[in-house]
């Protein structure tokens, strides 16, 4: 079945949601509707819907007339499989002694490393984003070093792949925590197939109010990789949760946010001891002082 895009942009949240809410009124009905910030520091939203026919062209021209958007490019997306598609395109990762990999690239795995199997899903973490490989290079860095994370938080987990990258190299069990159900679930999921039960404990969570992520502080190592906003209003929280000398790997971060978070941290008591760029992301390793 043939599926049509219609995507525009407009300032503010308050006014894309508004535009979204109309345009779920438009016929033909669109099968879905989304509205997302786009993080990049500018206040542009983006809106918009799918449609199964031919969406109504002089509507959606209404509408961001109405609601001074852009004018809506729509776009008709080929009959395919997706799925298999993005496995075809997903290839594995090298990051360190870290390999992060789907099953369609099972037979791929070379000796010696560490090996992650994460499939595409509905979560964010396959190790192919600059962030995420950014925290596995941070992580296999602290290791190389020397550094033993017996107590270890991943907030935000997503896919739980830093989580499970630390229950590879380290001891103990790792806690795993994300804001959204379904990540949760996909990072169980993950944690299973890496046979990794056990060793990693996830846990459906807003940042780290939740008793179990309390009772097990403090933490030699945490890793967020979220977004510029939660990493700041997280800060307290994180640093107050780090053992002393322990780390924290932030990401998430666009490199022209990266000197506000770092600052926020350090203000904290904390000092930066490395800063990465991966395209237009920044990863930061930070440590508590002593």
């Amino acid at each position: 079945m043939t599926t049509f895009t219609a995507l525009t942009t407009l300032t503010g949240k308050e006014p894309a949601e508004a535009l979204a809410e109309a345009l779920e009124n438009l016929v033909p009905e669109p099968t879905g509707v989304g509205v997302f910030e786009i993080e990049d520091g500018s206040g542009l939203w983006e809106v918009g819907g799918y449609f199964e026919s031919t969406p109504d062209q002089v509507g959606l021209a209404l509408l961001a007339v109405l609601y001074d958007a852009k004018p809506f490019a729509v776009s008709e997306l080929p009959d395919q499989d997706w799925v298999a598609k993005v496995k075809r395109e997903l290839k594995p990762v090298h990051a360190g002694r870290f390999f992060v990999y789907g099953s369609h690239d099972a037979d791929n795995v070379p000796e010696g490393c560490e090996p992650l199997l994460i499939e595409a899903a509905m979560a964010f973490g396959t190790g192919h984003h600059g962030t995420t490989l950014g925290c596995l290079r941070a992580l296999d860095r602290l290791a190389n070093a020397g550094f033993v994370g017996k107590s270890v938080l991943d907030v935000g987990c997503g896919t739980a792949v830093l989580a499970m990258a630390a229950a590879r190299i380290w001891p103990g069990v790792v806690l795993a925590s994300d804001i959204d159900e379904v990540a949760v679930e996909v990072a169980r999921a993950n944690v299973a197939a890496n046979g990794l039960e056990g060793r990693v404990r996830c846990i459906e969570a807003t940042g780290l109010d939740h008793e179990v992520l309390r009772a097990n502080a403090p933490y030699d190592l945490i890793f967020a990789n979220i977004l510029k906003g939660p990493l700041i209003n997280l800060a307290p929280d994180v640093t107050s949760c780090l053992a002393e000398g322990g780390r924290v790997i932030l990401s998430g971060i666009l490199n022209e946010q990266a000197d506000e978070v770092i600052d926020v941290y350090c203000n904290l008591g904390n000092s930066l001891q490395f800063r990465d760029e991966i395209g237009e992301w920044t990863t930061t390793t930070i440590a508590k002082s002593v």
